[in-house]
């Protein structure tokens, strides 16, 4: 259990939200339910991954009290074990995804949104500011050796404060103002961080969609250490690998959440297995995992998840063809007519999940581009006014999305207790007239012989949106918004590109406008940070200068100079400084209100859904479910762990030899 000790009169952890999103099937907690060792059974299947390795029983394979899965509260059956999960992923580098699946956090969300221990067997909060972590006896990492307090210190003193490996310091939801936590190892499986004002960030981040990791492997990682490691072997490494220094022979060692190296022990379900190509990376199940079900049957059921790259293109093609197992990475509202065409051919149901976002599809006016012209234009927040009114986001819901989505700003979902309707609404209505106006207000007034008006140094006003590439919804909006744009005497023009390089051109300056989805947490609750909307982050793509500015403590970037995004800023401290519920919800609301009343992006619809092909042989995938990052990873809240395939199909996968 997540326990607070009760100095201030709080017993709720966070509020339990958006229950009316969830099926009843889908309500209930991970339960923990007594199984002895000799209640444990062995996992037959365990030869079909780990044939070559001597591993030992399952009793001393599992922690003493390992997280014991009570499937029937959530309305689930228990499984078995077996079966290969063929998925199809876009690029090389989403194989990091399986550790985003995998969802094993100290604390996690379940569907409910509530916190919960995980790999912790528990944790007790005093304060919200010093915050006591107990481990579980007996958990073990993949290659079988213990975890203990050990790899926490290890990454706190050795890695997070080590200069060298972190020049930065410390991650920010580890720090208060600045100043660094109190850390103590109290026995091998308990320790404490204590910090001078609360730190609302702490768990929440824990349970990220892409974990932390505040915990390191310190028994595999020490040898590559200059503080633990021979002299001499680091020396052979650092010439073998062409680096400079220990330190980043160090960092190429330490890259837990890229799925890619077989070598790096894990605490995740699944791990890669030795010879994956850069074509396919073929997942194993780790046999040191901490999760059992009631019947005594080790997590996760699945033997193995096979994840093969294709160009993302032709990811809903492939997967009416029956490519994979469970689908939803690649695919959009409008391959709904393929994917259903092979629904009865390939035996699968496509699902319709709620996806969890503020927006599915955000402009991102740069207001840190380097361009001064555009730079002073995007931050008149008329210019922004008008841009939102010369969109028709009811024709773009037709249109794309047969009327299943709702026009809106990039904001909560209703399902959020922070929802109200003019955060959604405000500056939405198609009304060219009054965008008209207000760009003839700004002095934009000016237009060559086709309408395009002409900016203040008579260049045309010609927008370049660039996309990530990865949407074709992204570039299908813009072609609508490019026409209903044009009666403004704004001119559109999209520009297919990649997720990395779009970012790194907001970070440079050299991006005007981009198009994204919105929050990944449009389900939100008082109780969880703000950290999207306000610039604190390089990855913000309509502020990425003042985003590096916060992460880097002026290193990097550029100071704040707008009063209004400086306002989100204070309120984003002021929230980190809040000790009170009730008050965390307040400045959420300030925060919202002021980015409706701002438009700092611009969200276009909402409230639509994500195909999610599951195969019909696939037991525990829920048929309504949430579809989010952060909180969500995906599948993750649903726990892919406990999907399984019936006896029939995993006998059928191996004789087959699939994978």
């Amino acid at each position: 259990m997540i326990k607070r000790i009760n100095t201030v009169g709080w017993t709720v952890v966070l509020h339990r939200t958006i229950r009316s999103l969830l099926l009843a099937s889908l309500a209930g907690i991970t339960t923990l339910v007594p199984v002895h060792g000799a209640d444990l059974k062995e996992t037959l299947t365990l030869t079909n991954s780990h044939g070559h390795m001597d591993l030992p029983p399952v009793a001393e394979r599992v922690p003493v009290e390992p997280l014991v899965v009570d499937l029937e509260t959530k309305g689930r059956k228990p499984g078995k074990h077996g079966g290969d999960l063929h998925t199809l992923i876009g690029r090389a580098k989403d194989v990091r995804l399986i550790n985003v699946w995998g969802y094993a956090r100290l604390v996690g969300y379940n569907e409910e949104l509530d916190l919960a221990p995980d790999i912790l067997e528990k944790v007790e909060v005093e304060d919200d500011r010093v915050f006591t972590l107990h481990l579980r006896e007996g958990h073990k990492w993949s290659d079988g050796h213990p975890f203990t307090a050990e790899d926490f210190r290890y990454f706190w003193e050795d890695i997070a404060t080590n200069e060298e490996l972190s020049p930065s310091g410390p991650p920010d939801f580890l720090t208060v103002e600045d100043v660094w936590p109190v850390f103590e190892v109290i026995d091998d499986t308990t320790v404490r961080y204590s910090w001078h004002k609360p730190n609302p960030l702490f768990l929440p981040s824990l349970a990220a969609a892409r974990p932390p990791f505040i915990y390191r492997p310190a028994h595999f990682l020490k040898k590559y250490h200059e503080k633990y490691g021979k002299p001499e072997k680091i020396a052979k490494w650092i010439e073998d690998k062409k680096v400079r220094s220990w330190a980043p022979l160090h960092n190429g060692k330490d890259r837990m959440y890229k799925g890619t190296d077989h070598r790096i022990p894990t605490l995740q379900p699944w791990m890669p297995k030795e010879g994956n190509s850069k074509q396919r990376a073929i997942m194993i199940r780790n046999p040191f995992y901490h999760r059992v079900d009631t019947n005594g049957l080790q997590l996760p059921y699945i033997d193995q998840i096979i994840m093969d790259v294709s160009d993302g293109r032709l990811v809903p093609t492939k997967t009416q063809a029956g490519e994979s197992h469970l689908q939803a990475r690649n695919l959009s509202f409008s391959d709904m007519t393929v994917l259903k065409r092979g629904e009865d051919l390939h035996q699968y149901e496509t699902a319709l999940w709620p996806i969890a976002k503020g927006s599915a599809i955000t402009l991102y006016p740069n207001l840190t581009t380097s361009d001064k012209v555009w730079r002073k234009l995007i931050r008149d927040k008329r210019f922004r006014h008008a841009l939102s009114l010369g969109i028709d986001r009811k024709m773009i819901a037709r249109a794309l999305y047969f009327g299943m989505a709702e026009e809106s700003n990039n904001t909560v979902l209703p399902q959020s207790p922070l929802f109200k309707k003019e955060y959604r609404e405000k500056w939405t209505d198609y009304d060219p007239a009054q965008a008209n106006a207000l760009l003839d207000e700004i002095g934009l007034s000016k237009k060559r012989g086709d309408g395009i008006r002409l900016l203040p140094d008579g260049r045309p006003l010609e927008i370049i949106v660039e996309s990530m590439g990865e949407s074709p919804n992204e570039l299908d909006a813009l072609e609508l918004v490019a026409e209903t744009w044009r009666e403004i005497g704004v001119a559109l023009f999209p520009k297919a590109s990649q997720r990395d390089v779009v970012r790194d051109r907001a970070l440079s300056g050299g991006l005007v406008m981009s198009v994204w989805g919105g929050f990944n947490n449009g389900l939100a609750t008082g109780d969880m940070p703000p950290t999207e909307l306000a610039p604190v982050l390089s990855s913000n793509l309509n502020y990425a200068e003042w985003g590096a500015y916060e992460e880097t403590d002026g290193q990097s970037g550029e100071a704040i100079d707008y009063p209004p995004a400086k306002k989100l800023a204070d309120l984003y401290d002021e929230w980190r400084d809040s000790t009170d519920s009730a008050d965390r919800t307040r400045i959420w609301h300030e925060m919202l209100a002021l980015r409706a009343e701002e438009t700092f992006d611009i969200g276009i619809i909402s409230s639509n859904r994500q195909p999610v092909v599951i195969h019909n042989s696939l037991r525990n995938v829920p048929v309504e479910g949430i579809y989010g990052w952060d909180p969500g990873a995906h599948y993750g809240i649903h726990r892919m762990d406990e999907f399984w395939f019936d006896n029939e199909v995993a006998e059928s996968n191996a004789s087959k030899g699939r994978g």
